[in-house]
């Protein structure tokens, strides 16, 4: 992981680390420190004002400033002599990067990484950026100019600068609160999804997909928003409806046919570069992957579209391949570089295919996959991309074509990989898996993500608590808001298909947890960090759906699920005050709470409960599936399901299972509302006629 010739150099305190973005700089002359009170006691001890940098694995200017500033002896020198040095892995620290961007957004107005912030020794930031370069350059200061500077300045006018560093402090405090203010929920009416969707109609681009302009992110959760919305039941007119439903299939169209997507190995890069989804910046992220999985399947279950299915297993195929452990966990990224330049492991030059495959099918393959021989990328490279769908016979003729290509790939340079596991990313991929087993209806789906499921349970979760990450065989870091609610979303998940009560146990061990030691109590909603957690210059909260969904949005969720599958009345009132507390700003910014929202339009329905006991000792015991994939045949995305085992050493300790049994051994199916249940249904024919007769169309 460090830089070429690392083994002859002295390696500084980052060699101790599990970060695989912190292994990278363990080389560099630059005296880091790790985040801790090592290096807090010296900033304070010392009054040297600390350069904070933030980064991650798979960041490609991450990797530039490292080689530029991070690896230059006289720059490195200038850092020792006036800073105290502290790198951070963005993802493992997330509650450091969630404070500190928002300085860096306050003062610069944007953000990104690497992330530059110098911080006074009581951890108050004074000045920020992001990527500086070595010389000055395109207006920007060079490296050294900003440290000089930034040095002098605390030399000069210390009182001007701790004064200013107040003044942010308290932005940044303000930012925390957002203006939200508690509720009981009165406030969360359906017109607020109504306006909101008449947001994303006006931001969508209907040539290509996806929301605004360059560059183009896939905002999962505002198709997901789309999606639900667009189902029969939900009170639109339906002009408005077909306009949610070409949000979702122009988007996952558009996106399934861009560079992208990996076409050859499965899988979605970060973002694109232009408005067309062609050009991609090429890190792969396991979390992206995991939220892409999911919604091509929905989405798959209101519109036909086989090739959404393929997508989708595509997606866990690159996830298990080049992801995975070998220990049933998930690594969490692929860098976007190979030998020093972007993108270059996954590009092909016209020529080169030609040559590969031979002149009449690679020509064919190359118009297939738009390349050309002045390119579309650099070096007259092209990004693999599909100018038009396949038809059977094109897909039939250019699969074996596609596995030369990808065969001759392997043969180069890999890009770097991230191996951390994270908890809340591993969470997202679980729910994958269980989405791809109940529409791809492949049972290896359904055991991967009980193998994952095992990992994190096994190793992250300690005396009780959750941790964050793990990495060369150990977990460290007090877990996140999002890493329990994540998980606990992903172990109800589990229990909607597994008969074991275990992933019920934990799911309802861990929001206890949760709801124990990450409210804000005085102003509602949940801090980011639990009431144990470090103390830090402002305690962190989650509000924004974005790249991932926030984990107030997932939180609310569960306690909305757990509300109906324990019957607690305190656990709807609290989903209530949550969203309340997020309605007002939700309405605003919609593309910001799209998540917050689907749990909205979820708390304004009229969910079934329902139960599927079988007994995995009978004869045809896996028939129970058959009664699984019916009830899951067409997305009700509010339905709370329940599975229960009789063959269970033990009870199922959800009340809305109580009392319930495989009648005669067979599998049971129990459609309750509001814990009031019709006649048990035992035959799967009966249960397809009464899964059609209470099926909305989706066509």
């Amino acid at each position: 992981m460090a830089g070429s010739g690392s083994e002859t150099k002295e390696s500084n305190r980052l060699i101790h680390e599990t970060s695989t973005y912190l292994l990278q700089h363990a080389y560099n002359p630059v005296d880091w420190y790790p985040w801790g009170e090592e290096a807090l006691e010296k900033a304070r001890a010392e009054n040297k004002p600390i350069l904070l940098s933030i980064g991650y694995a798979a960041c490609h200017w991450c990797h530039v400033m490292e080689h530029e500033s991070f690896e230059d002896e006289s720059t490195a020198s200038l850092m020792n002599e006036l800073f105290v040095n502290i790198k951070v892995d963005r993802e493992e620290r997330t509650d450091l990067d969630e404070i500190y961007m928002k300085a860096v957004q306050l003062m610069t107005g944007h953000g990104g990484w690497p992330m530059t912030v110098f911080l006074t020794p009581g951890l108050e930031p004074f000045f920020a950026g992001t990527y500086f370069p070595p010389q000055d350059r395109h207006g920007m200061p060079s490296f050294k100019k900003v440290i000089a500077g930034v040095a002098r300045a605390w030399k000069e006018k210390p009182e001007e600068v701790l004064g200013s560093a107040s003044e942010i402090t308290e932005h940044l405090r303000a930012f925390e609160e957002l203006g939200l203010e508690a509720g009981d929920g009165s406030g969360v009416e359906y017109d607020i999804i109504e306006q909101s969707l008449a947001r994303l109609v006006k931001i969508f681009d209907p040539t290509w997909g996806g929301f605004g302009g360059a560059p183009k992110f896939p905002h999962s959760f505002c198709i997901d928003l789309a999606l639900r919305s667009s189902l029969p039941d939900r009170p639109l007119a339906e002009g408005t409806r077909r306009q949610l439903r070409e949000i979702v299939t122009t988007t996952l169209d558009k996106m399934a046919e861009g560079g992208i997507q990996d076409h050859l190995g499965g899988g979605f890069a970060r973002y694109s570069v232009d408005r067309q989804w062609l050009v991609p910046h090429f890190e792969k992220m396991l979390y992206d992957n995991a939220l892409l999985c999911q919604i091509y399947l929905r989405a798959s279950r209101v519109v036909d579209r086989p090739c959404w299915r393929r997508v989708a297993a595509a997606i866990i195929d690159f996830a298990e391949g080049e992801l995975g452990t070998g220990e049933g966990a998930f690594y969490s990224s692929l860098d976007a570089d190979s030998e020093g330049e972007e993108g270059k492991f996954y590009v092909f030059g016209r020529q080169e295919i030609i040559d590969l495959l031979g002149e009449d099918d690679g020509a064919w393959v190359a118009a297939i996959y738009g390349v050309t021989e002045t390119g579309n990328f650099e070096h007259g490279k092209s990004v693999l991309h599909l100018k038009k769908p396949l038809s059977d016979e094109e897909r039939d003729r250019l699969e074996p074509l596609s596995k030369r290509l990808l065969d001759e790939r392997a043969g180069r340079i890999r890009p770097g990989r991230d191996e951390k596991v994270l908890t809340s990313w591993n969470s997202l991929m679980i729910s994958a898996l269980v989405e791809a087993y109940l529409v791809l209806r492949e049972r290896r789906y359904l055991e991967a993500g009980k193998r994952t499921a095992c990992f994190i349970l096994d190793n992250l979760l300690e005396d009780g608590k959750l941790l964050r990450t793990w990495g060369r065989g150990k977990a460290r870091l007090s877990g996140y808001l999002d890493d329990y609610a994540y998980l606990i979303e992903a172990l109800l998940d589990l229990a909607s298909v597994d008969g074991d009560p275990v992933w019920y146990e934990n799911a309802r061990y861990l929001l206890e947890y949760m709801l124990e030691h990450f409210p804000d109590r005085e102003n509602g909603g949940f801090f980011y960090t639990a009431d144990d957690h470090e103390e830090l210059v402002v305690r962190p909260r989650s509000h924004f759906d974005g790249s991932v969904p926030s984990g107030s949005s997932v939180a609310a969720r569960c306690l909305l699920r757990m509300a109906r599958l324990e019957g607690k009345d305190s656990y709807h009132e609290t989903t209530a005050s949550i969203l309340s507390l997020y309605a007002p700003v939700a309405r605003r910014s919609p593309d910001q709470f799209a998540n917050m929202l689907c749990v909205m339009d979820s708390y304004l329905q009229r969910p079934r409960e329902i139960a599927l006991v079988y007994d995995s000792r009978e004869k045809g015991s896996k028939r129970h599936e058959d009664f699984l994939f019916a009830l899951n045949s067409s997305y009700r995305p509010d339905d709370v399901v329940l599975l229960f085992d009789c063959a269970s050493p033990r009870p199922h300790p959800s009340p809305l299972l109580q009392g319930k049994i495989a009648s005669g051994g067979k599998p049971t199916v129990y459609i309750c509302s509001d814990f009031t249940c019709a006649e048990p249904i035992d035959d799967i024919d009966r249960l397809m006629k009464v899964v059609s007769e209470n099926e909305v169309s989706n066509d």
